[in-house]
C-alpha cells in the first residue's frame, strides 16, 4: 500500500475502478498511518479525533461500488476535516476543551456533500483553538508540529489538516480561511491550499469567527484533488444567504480548466512590496517568476502601499467585531451546548491562554453595527476592492501573485505567525490559490528544507484562471516533496 501515500485521488479512484483497490483497504492504510505518526513516531498531533464508524462507511461503499452505483470520483476516498466544521456523528470541539462534548444535530453543508459524494470522513483535524491565529494549538490535544520541521508550526489555523495531508493520513482534507487559514498551512507543509471566492462555498455549519470573511475550501496535496474538491462542495445553501450570489457564477466542473498550457499568455501582476527581504523567500519567488515567463506568461512589477499586509490586518480585518454575535448564534445552534455564550466559554477558563485576551476583545463588542471604527473598516475594505479592479484593469491582469509568508514558518516556540500575506484575498473576497514554491536551505532540523507557498489572486469567480495558472505552474515544476519524518 506504501505506493499510494503520494498518489492523487483520480489516481485512486481509477485502480478502484480497476479492482485493484478498496475503500476499505485504503482506509486501514490511513488509519495505520495516523496511529503510527500522529501520536507516537514524530508525534504530529493533528488529530483530534478519528471517525469510529470510518471502516463500516468504506465497507458500505465498496459494497455500492459492487452493485453498479459509483457516486463521484471521490467515491471511497477518506479525508481529513478540521474540527471547526459540524459533523453529526461525531464531536465538534474547535479544539477547544470547552466543546469536547459538543455534539451538533447534523453535518456541516461542507461535510455533507463530501458524504454525498462518496467520500469517507476519517478523521477530525487539530486547529487554533476557535481558529484564532496561525499556530494551531489549542486546549484539547495541545499543539500541532510541522512534519517538515517538528520544531516548526504547521502554520494554521488549519494547521492540523496540513500536517495531516502533507504526513499522507488522508489523501485530502478540509480547512477553514478568516484570513489566511487555508493558504498558511499549505504553504508550510508543501500543499495546496485554495481560498475560493466568499460564497462559493458555503459556511452554513462552520464555527465562526467573521460572517464577512470566513470561507472553507480544500487542502490537498495537487491542483487537480482541489479542484475535485471544490466540485464536489460548492452550491447554494439557504443556511448561508452569500452562497446566492455564486449561483449562476459556476458553469459545470472546474475540471476543464486543468490545462498544463494554462499559463501562456497570462498577465501577472507582481505585489512586490509583499515579497518582504528574506533571502530564501526572494530566492524562491525569483525561480518561480522564471518558470512563469518560460511556460509563457507576462510578469507586470507593482508596488502597491496600500495592500501592504501589516497595514492591511490593522484597519480592514473584521473579527473583532464579528465573532461575538456570530459565535453566540453558533451555540445556540447546537442542542445541549456545553457553552451558552461567549462570556460562559471565556469564564470556563478552559480556553488555551494564546487566545484568551482576543477572546475578551471580542466579547466586549456588543453590536458591531453601534461601532464607528467597523464601518470606517468597511469602507476601507471597499476602497482597497475598487483599487484591485483598477489596477487589474490599467494594467491588464489575469492575477496578483506574492509569496504566501514573507518568512519561513514559525519556530513553536514563538507561538506567532508574523509576515503572512492572506489578509488580501480575505478581506477583498478574492479566491486565491497557495501552491508548493520549493523549499529553503536543508538543515538539521529540516532535512528537506523548509516549504514555502507562492500565491496567486484573482477577480472574484474567476477561479477557472486561478486554477489553469496554478495547475501548469504546478505541472512544470512538481516542487511537492513528501517529509522525511513520516516516510
Amino acid at each position: 500500500m506504501l505506493e499510494y501515500a503520494e498518489k492523487d485521488i483520480s489516481s485512486m479512484s481509477n485502480d478502484m475502478r480497476l479492482g485493484k483497490l478498496t475503500a476499505q483497504s485504503l482506509t486501514e492504510y490511513y488509519l495505520r498511518r495516523i496511529e503510527l505518526y500522529d501520536k507516537q513516531g514524530p508525534c504530529l498531533n493533528s488529530i483530534i479525533a478519528v471517525n469510529p464508524h470510518a471502516l463500516e462507511d468504506a465497507c458500505v461503499l465498496d459494497g455500492e461500488r459492487k452493485a453498479g452505483k459509483v457516486r463521484s470520483v471521490l467515491h471511497g476516498i477518506p479525508v481529513v476535516v478540521k474540527d471547526n466544521m459540524n459533523t453529526g456523528d461525531m464531536p465538534t470541539t474547535a479544539g477547544s476543551a470547552a466543546l469536547q462534548r459538543s455534539r451538533p444535530a447534523k453535518d456541516a453543508f461542507l461535510v455533507e456533500k463530501l458524504r454525498q459524494a462518496g467520500a469517507i470522513i476519517l478523521a477530525k483535524t487539530n486547529l487554533t483553538e476557535f481558529a484564532r491565529h496561525g499556530v494551531t494549538v489549542g486546549s484539547l490535544v495541545g499543539q500541532t508540529c510541522n512534519p517538515y520541521d517538528l520544531l516548526r508550526t504547521p502554520g494554521g489555523s488549519s494547521g492540523g489538516t496540513g500536517a495531516a495531508v502533507a504526513a499522507n493520513m488522508a489523501a485530502a482534507g478540509l480547512g477553514t480561511d478568516t484570513v489566511n487559514s487555508i493558504r498558511s498551512p499549505s504553504s508550510a507543509n508543501s500543499l495546496v491550499g485554495f481560498r475560493p471566492t466568499t460564497g462559493l462555498l458555503s459556511r452554513g455549519g462552520i464555527i465562526p469567527c467573521s460572517c464577512t470573511q470566513d470561507t472553507g475550501g480544500p487542502i490537498t496535496k495537487t491542483v487537480s484533488d482541489a479542484v475535485i474538491i471544490l466540485d464536489a462542495c460548492a452550491g447554494y445553501d439557504p443556511e448561508d444567504p452569500k452562497t446566492a450570489e455564486s449561483l449562476g457564477r459556476k458553469r459545470g466542473s472546474y475540471l476543464p480548466y486543468l490545462n498544463a498550457q494554462g499559463v501562456r499568455g497570462k498577465r501577472i501582476g507582481l505585489i512586490l512590496n509583499n515579497f518582504g527581504c528574506h533571502p530564501e523567500i526572494l530566492r524562491i519567488m525569483k525561480r518561480a517568476e522564471d518558470v512563469l515567463r518560460d511556460l509563457g506568461a507576462e510578469l507586470i512589477p507593482l508596488d502597491i502601499p496600500e495592500f501592504e499586509t501589516v497595514l492591511m490586518n490593522q484597519t480592514c480585518d473584521l473579527q473583532l467585531f464579528e465573532t461575538k454575535s456570530c459565535l453566540n448564534i453558533y451555540f445556540q445552534s447546537v442542542p445541549d451546548c456545553p457553552v451558552k455564550d461567549i462570556d460562559e466559554l471565556i469564564g470556563s477558563g478552559r480556553l488555551h491562554a494564546s487566545i484568551v485576551e482576543d477572546m475578551n476583545r471580542c466579547a466586549h463588542i456588543e453590536n458591531p453595527l453601534q461601532q464607528p471604527e467597523y464601518f470606517k473598516r468597511l469602507c476601507t475594505i471597499a476602497e482597497k476592492r475598487s483599487l484591485a479592479y483598477q489596477i487589474m484593469a490599467e494594467h491588464r491582469l489575469d492575477v496578483f501573485l506574492y509569496p504566501h509568508q514573507q518568512i519561513l514558518v514559525e519556530a513553536i516556540a514563538n507561538q506567532s505567525q508574523n509576515g503572512r500575506n492572506g489578509i488580501l484575498a480575505a478581506v477583498l473576497g478574492f479566491p486565491a490559490i497557495t501552491l508548493p514554491g520549493g523549499f529553503s536551505e536543508p538543515s538539521e532540523h529540516a532535512p528537506l528544507g523548509i516549504p514555502v507557498g507562492i500565491e496567486f489572486m484573482a477577480r472574484p469567480y474567476d477561479e477557472p484562471v486561478l486554477i489553469e495558472i496554478a495547475f501548469g505552474f504546478e505541472q512544470k515544476t512538481r516542487y511537492r516533496l513528501p517529509p522525511v519524518s513520516t516516510p
